[in-house]
């Protein structure tokens, strides 16, 4: 797929934080390329808008919150869907709760809107969308609201160890 939007970064030129994506895919033995763009990526609205993709193939990373441990826990959904929170608690076995923004970037290390599904401070348990199935292939946040990479939802499960559900209402 071709991105909509001018690539204005290489590997060398990545912001910090981009660049802690590169590394961490690197690490995983991934070759993805992460890029940087000169629009917003911030939401999966905007992002499929600079990269030219469906909303749907934007594989947005939430984190939330087991309420009971606060011990955080990310979904990456589908940029078209909402989550369910009831269903996530049930797959989680405990309830949950979103995530403000410190907690965010205390357990990941990246700030909201920016959040990607590698490279973050702790080890996060993971549940992957099963709509990014659908796909053949989807694009993740790289570390910045303007850092992007492309992989199969298939590669996702397997550098995340995530587990496929259901997370639609």
């Amino acid at each position: 797929m071709k991105l909509k939007e001018k690539v204005t970064s290489t590997s060398a030129s990545l912001s910090p934080s981009a660049k802690k994506v590169q590394q961490a895919l690197q690490e995983l033995g991934f070759s993805f390329r992460v890029v940087e763009l000169p629009a917003s990526t911030r939401t999966a609205q905007e992002a499929a808008q600079a990269i030219g993709c469906q909303v749907a193939q934007i594989a947005k990373s939430l984190v939330f919150k087991i309420k009971q441990t606060q011990k955080p826990i990310l979904v990456i959904s589908s940029g078209a869907n909402r989550v369910d929170e009831a269903k996530l608690s049930a797959h989680v076995g405990a309830p949950i709760e979103k995530a403000d923004a410190d907690f965010v970037r205390q357990h990941t290390g990246f700030a909201i809107g920016g959040v990607p599904p590698v490279g973050h401070v702790e080890r996060l348990p993971t549940w992957i969308d099963e709509d990014l199935y659908q796909h053949e292939v989807v694009w993740a946040a790289a570390g910045t609201p303007h850092g992007v990479f492309e992989l199969t939802p298939s590669d996702l499960e397997r550098m995340t160890q995530g587990q496929m559900v259901r997370l639609k209402p």
